[in-house]
């Protein structure tokens, strides 16, 4: 079980990955986290610098699709005017709404990247189904809900376990 919270690779932010590397290997779509993943849990449009960033994935040849546990308002509110497709109340980890991404790119989980921030819901779901998983950093810790937080001391207590 452990193993399943290990992502393939760890970056500081979504900016230091290197999208020539993963489109070398094979890949050709995103399934990103939105919250502490792409910006801040409150933060309601994207950045400058992360519009940009959108800009390069796309032109890179990747699909993009947003997986967020968050309500419809929260992750409609910034991916429609980004015109990037997404997925709200995606219970991740379990299997169902990364299953629903993977068929909305028509892209196989070979083919596919997971980002986000969270060992406990985006690394677990990503790995269970295969795909290959990237955590960042948390953009910001001071804003995240309650059971964020939960998950943040147990993904604390399995790295210990982990490092045994």
């Amino acid at each position: 079980m452990l193993k399943k919270l290990i992502p393939r690779l760890q970056v500081n932010t979504i900016y230091d990955i290197d999208l020539e590397a993963l489109r070398k290997q094979g890949y050709r779509g995103i399934i990103t986290d939105l919250d502490n993943t792409l910006v801040g849990a409150k933060a309601p449009l994207a950045t400058p610098e992360l519009t940009a960033w959108l800009k390069r994935v796309g032109e890179a040849g990747f699909q993009v699709v947003i997986v967020s546990n968050n309500e419809r308002n929260r992750v409609s509110r910034f991916a429609e005017p980004l015109s990037i497709p997404f997925i709200y109340r995606a219970k991740k980890p379990t299997s169902a709404a990364f299953r629903r991404a993977l068929r909305m790119m028509n892209l196989s989980a070979k083919e596919t990247v997971v980002i986000g921030d969270q060992m406990l819901t985006d690394v677990l779901g990503g790995n269970r189904l295969g795909l290959y998983t990237i955590l960042v950093l948390p953009i910001s810790r001071a804003d995240e809900g309650f059971f964020t937080k939960v998950n943040r001391r147990l993904e604390k207590a399995a790295l210990t376990l982990m490092k045994r």
